[in-house]
């Protein structure tokens, strides 16, 4: 089974993303903050990393360079509503954006 973690601050899209990927037969866990993204992949590697950009307190664009630079292999997919930055170079540094 895929795994994958949901990064985002905001408790109704976690909680939609969560419901729609379990349906859909994924295990997702999820977390709201730097912090817990760096105590989750110390202890757990999931499959794939759902990140949003806009994260209370911290830029998503350092977690996500965090994650890259301890875990390069990890796939990690921007997901934000704002397509602003689709032209951004840091996005290159992600393995996808939607």
């Amino acid at each position: 089974m895929l795994s994958m973690l949901i990064v985002d601050d905001q408790p109704h899209r976690q909680q939609l993303l969560c419901e729609e990927l379990m349906d859909e037969g994924y295990s997702v866990e999820s977390v709201a903050n730097a912090e817990s993204v760096k105590r989750y992949l110390e202890d757990s590697k999931p499959d794939l990393v759902l990140l949003d950009l806009y994260l209370n307190g911290f830029e998503g664009w350092d977690v996500l360079h965090d994650i890259k630079s301890k875990y390069p292999h990890l796939p990690v997919l921007i997901v934000t509503a704002y397509d602003s930055y689709a032209d951004d170079p840091r996005v290159s540094e992600a393995d996808g954006y939607v």
